[in-house]
Order: C-alpha cells, then structure tokens, then sequence
C-alpha cells in the first residue's frame, strides 16, 4: 500500500499512452502500422517498469531537510532553507512542494529542478508573517522522476514542524547593532545634542582641553598637583513603562497587521533601547481589564521576559477601560516614570471621553501617547471629486484627518506629550522621543 501511495504517474507518461492509443488506431486503416505500434507499446510498457525499478531501487534515493528557525519575526522577511541531495545513480529532476502554514495563503510555492549524481542543492525562500501565534508547517514533498520520467516517486520530510512567531526580535536586533557601531542616524534615528548639564557622577580624570572648568575637583587636583575634573553621565535607572492598548479600535488593519502588532513591535523596540542605556523597562497589557503588568527593571532576563509577554498578546471587541488603568498605574508605579501609551483616537470625542484620566496620569509622570495617522486618508485627500458622492467622501476625510491634529492639540494643552505617526513609522518616532526626553533631561 505504501509503494501505491508514494508512485505518480506524469504527464510524459500519459502523452506517450495517448500517443500509442493513437497508433493502434491508425493501424486500422494502415495494417503495416500495426507491428510497429506493439513494439513502441512494448517499449513504453519496458521504460515505464524501468522507471519503476530505478527509482524504488534505492530505499532513500532523495534526501531532504527543511531548516526553518523554532522563532519567527513578526512583520519581517524571514528566511527558509531547503537543502536535497540526490544519491540516485544518474541524474533526476525533481518538483519540491512546500506545505506552508495556512496564515500565508500560499497553496503553489513549488520548486523545479534538476540534480545531478551525488550532489546537493540548496532552495531559499521568503516569509512575512502578519500576526503573532503558533505556526505549523506541513510535509516537505519531493516528487523524483525516474530514469525516463514517465513515473515520480514521492517522498516526505519535516511533518507538521512548529514554529511561533513573536514580536519583530529582527528589528530588535538591528538596532542594538546599529546603537552599539554608533549607527542610528543611518536607520532614521536623530541623533538629539544633550541640553544642560548631566548630574550623575561618574568618574575622576585628568584635565584635557575642551573640559569644562566648572567641573574641576579641586580636592583632587591637590592631591595630584595636576587639574583633575568630575565626570558625568546620563542618569540612569528611570523607569520605562509601555502601556498597550488592546481593545477594539486596535484591530484595524493596516498592511495586513493590526494597529496592536505595530504597537507590540515598537515597544519591543523601546524597551530594548531603554535597557541599553541603563534604564528600566516594564510593560502594561490592558482593554476593559488590566491583562499583564510587568514590573520595570533593568536586569538581563528583563528583555526575554518582556518578549514572552508581548508574544501572548491579542485585540478584543471591547472598549479599553482607562478609569481602571489610571487606578493600577497609581498603585502599581510608584516613582515617576516615562509612561509611553500606545492607542488609537479616531475622534476628538473619544479622546475626551479619556482625557480625564490621562491628565491625572501626567501630574505623577511623564506621559507620552502613540496614536496613528490613516495614510489611506492620503490617496482620498488628494484626488479631485467628480461627483456627489466623492465630494461627502473627500469631506468626510478632511474632517477626519483635522480631528488627529486637533486630538494632539488638546493632549499638548494638559502637558501631554504625543507622537502621531503612520504605522510603519512607529518605531523610529518613538525611539527619536525616547532619546529626546534623555537629552533634556526629562527622565
């Protein structure tokens, strides 16, 4: 039963049965047509055993494996290898046929090609996953054609592989290279000059030019009878605290991620850049409950935890309760911290609604609310109505797209900071506004 599953017949093979079907026919009228087609049916039937016999001869002629990372990245290009080595005794052509997760829709990613003896070849491919979960890739199929190729022998590889997809660890990555070869600037992130004067000690040293004379140790140069000066760096060890929106208005899509996966990925990339300055990093999941609270800290294991959280993350149906955010920040963040919300105000209305809440929250913090800008306004706001329909649409738009400065407006009345930005910008304007309340001094 397993030689039945395994055996295929192709297409070379039917085409020459046709062919020959054809000829008996012939044969009909033309009689001396008649031995010629026994022997080419003779011939065919011989090829097609041959086939058989070359190609089961052998128990694992076609050896193959799919390496694929037990983590995916959210959002970004991840790559998956395929390596086949043939250890048939002549040349086979083969079809690859890869069972991906159903999440990609992708029912034809196939390969062809053909290997010689003894040798191995490597397929590469792309894959963008759009939402955080558990993946499971099928079966790896490999069909090889046999010495003729009027028969492919199927054989399966890597079943049902689990993988789990996570926030943009990619991106993550990036930017600790980029921050650590002093970078950043090349990838978008501003490079902000400090204002004033840093207070937390660092060092004695050795006067060199440029210093500044204010900050001569005069005990020290006395000591060594030689200008010695203080040192100071950026104050380290502030609380960093991302607060994640997850109800409803967090479910639009926007290049096939929800406003929830953009905002999970760019405080992924905030936390990052926070523990490497030295500061503290914690998270806040909520929608009509408080779902996670992660306490703030700057210890190694700190950044896997935060990526384990963030990975189990998902948008409901429900309206964010902020009246019980505003009472478990209040309990639970006692020192004053950078409080960077991530939501998503459509009208001024519905900010309103909150703003009592996040006016209280930036009397004991430093608040800073993330919210998006609809690009898909854009191609709307541009275009030139024709009729009715397009006119109430345009105006409709206008109004819409007017209420987000008028949100950031009201939010900067009450001392509340705002960042408004496309999706896919989301990350680097949060970075930039991270580094710029470093600079001034703010946290």
């Amino acid at each position: 039963m397993r030689f039945f599953r395994s055996l295929y017949l192709t297409n070379r093979f039917f085409i020459a049965l046709i062919l020959c079907v054809l000829g008996f026919f012939a044969s009909f009228i033309f009689e001396e047509f008649f031995f010629i087609m026994q022997v080419i049916f003779g011939v065919i039937v011989a090829s097609f055993l041959l086939d058989i016999l070359t190609a089961y001869r052998q128990k694992k002629g076609i050896v193959a494996s799919r390496t694929c990372p037990d983590r995916l990245s959210n959002g970004d290009i991840n790559t998956i290898s395929i390596s086949i080595t043939n250890r048939y005794p002549y040349n086979v052509r083969i079809r690859v046929i890869e069972e991906v997760p159903f999440q990609f829709q992708k029912r034809d990613l196939n390969f062809d090609m053909n290997l010689s003896i003894n040798s191995t070849e490597v397929i590469y491919y792309d894959l963008r996953p759009t939402e955080r979960g558990q993946y499971q890739f099928g079966a790896l199929n490999i069909y090889a054609s046999g010495i003729f190729g009027f028969i492919s022998r199927r054989y399966i590889f890597d079943t049902n592989k689990d993988v789990a997809v996570y926030p943009s660890f990619i991106e993550m990555h990036k930017y600790e290279l980029l921050a650590a070869s002093h970078r950043l600037t090349d990838y978008g992130i501003k490079k902000i000059r400090r204002i004033g004067h840093a207070t937390e000690f660092d060092q004695i040293k050795h006067y060199t030019a440029g210093d500044d004379p204010r900050t001569i140790n005069y005990k020290a140069t006395a000591r060594m009878n030689q200008l010695m000066v203080n040192t100071y760096q950026e104050e380290k060890s502030q609380p960093v605290y991302c607060l994640i929106d997850k109800g409803r208005t967090m479910k639009m899509p926007f290049k096939e991620m929800t406003l929830l996966d953009y905002a999970i990925n760019s405080s992924l990339m905030v936390c990052s850049t926070a523990l490497n300055k030295g500061d503290k990093a914690g998270l806040i999941t909520f929608s009509k409950n408080i779902d996670e609270i992660l306490p703030a800290d700057k210890q190694r294991r700190q950044r896997n935890k935060i990526l384990e959280t963030l990975y189990a993350q998902k948008t409901d149906f429900k309206e964010s309760d902020y009246e019980r955010l505003y009472v478990t920040v209040r309990r639970k963040i006692t020192q004053r911290s950078l409080v960077i919300l991530y939501t998503n105000f459509e009208t001024v209305n519905g900010m309103r609604r909150q703003l009592r809440y996040l006016s209280h929250l930036a009397k004991d913090h430093l608040v800073l609310v993330a919210f998006f800008l609809n690009s898909e306004f854009n191609e709307v706001l541009d275009s030139t109505p024709t009729n009715l329909d397009e006119t109430f649409r345009k105006g409709i738009a206008e109004k819409l797209s007017n209420d987000k400065f008028l949100i950031v407006k009201e939010l900067n009345r009450y001392g509340i900071h705002t960042i408004l930005s496309k999706p896919e910008n989301l990350t680097i304007n949060s970075i930039n506004k991270y580094l710029e309340f470093k600079a001034r001094g703010l946290i």
